[in-house]
């Protein structure tokens, strides 16, 4: 017995010894990242208020260079579609567009793939300013925002003004704080304080993913909003445009300032930023800019352009 277990294990040894060698599987190459088309669009973003119609003008000729040209207005944010979109159409004709409409969609409506026909052969759509909520409770995940989208990367000018501001980033400021005491006095008492958790955001469409976009920021006071925000997220710019103030962004990501006030921007990027137990947000050395008029700054390079 002893010796029919050596002789089979010796033959396992050499069974073994004389396999062939296992080579090792090649590694498989990994398929190819999907190419991104680069944006071709423009964003043209109003800090809010009576702009003048140099700003309908100058967005028309933006809308002119792409398809035919015909701009659509979307009336979703304000409380009174039915009287907004008839006087925007009417603007927007009286400054030179040649064709130009509105539409309001319930968020029903908007899920339906065939509403999504009245952009076709846009070349700018609108947003009017009311509630942002409205918007983005109306809009997001649907076909309708989703060809907005698409006509943006193709080189259509996207462009809005305060509600139709506000939507514009991917984090999205509702207008709400979680701080406002109720009663007569809650408008003016606003924003009362700087620090984390008080500022209501929410997601927004994103065509702005590196910046959280404010509006009104001067004649309304509300730097201490914009601030809170940054804290909470010290990984986006900050930009604020006040009133009759717009900024035009081109495809890389590079805006220039238009309008009769400033745009404040907020560069958290090399700062210290620290929330407290208290929820109050101390930052140390964030960088700010105020731009006036005339000047430029790009989004990704974090810096005023010369």
């Amino acid at each position: 017995m002893r010796k029919t277990c050596l002789l089979l294990s010796l033959g396992i040894l050499l069974a073994v010894s004389l396999a062939p060698a296992q080579t090792a599987a090649a590694p498989q190459a990994k398929a190819p990242a999907p190419k991104v088309e680069p944006v071709k669009g423009t964003l043209f973003i109003i800090g809010g208020g009576d702009y003048p119609e140099s700003f309908t003008k100058m967005f028309i000729a933006l809308a002119e260079r792409f398809q035919s040209g015909k701009i659509v207005i979307f009336t979703t944010a304000n409380e009174n579609p039915q009287k907004r979109g008839p006087e925007a159409v009417k603007e927007f004709k009286a400054a030179g567009a040649k064709n130009a409409v509105w539409v309001h969609l319930t968020h029903d409506q908007a899920m339906v793939e065939g509403h999504a026909a009245v952009l076709d052969d846009a070349g700018g759509v609108f947003f009017t300013g009311g509630d942002q909520i409205r918007l983005t409770a109306a809009l997001l995940g649907t076909p309708v925002l989703a060809k907005i989208m698409d006509l943006y990367r193709w080189g259509a000018v996207i462009g809005g003004n305060s509600a139709g501001a506000a939507i514009m980033s991917e984090v999205m400021i509702t207008g709400d704080d979680r701080d406002k005491p109720g009663g007569e006095e809650a408008e003016c008492e606003k924003f009362r304080t700087i620090k984390a958790g008080n500022i209501v955001t929410v997601p927004g469409f994103g065509f702005i993913t590196s910046a959280v976009i404010d509006q009104h920021h001067i004649v309304r006071k509300r730097e201490n909003r914009l601030f809170s925000v940054i804290g909470e997220h010290p990984d986006l710019l900050g930009v604020a445009i006040d009133e009759n103030t717009v900024i035009i962004v081109d495809p890389d990501q590079t805006f220039e300032v238009v309008g009769e006030s400033s745009v404040l921007v907020l560069d958290p990027g090399q700062a210290k930023v620290q929330v407290l137990p208290t929820k109050q947000i101390s930052i140390e050395n964030m960088t700010l800019h105020l731009l006036t008029s005339g000047m430029r700054f790009s989004l990704k390079d974090r810096k005023v352009v010369h």
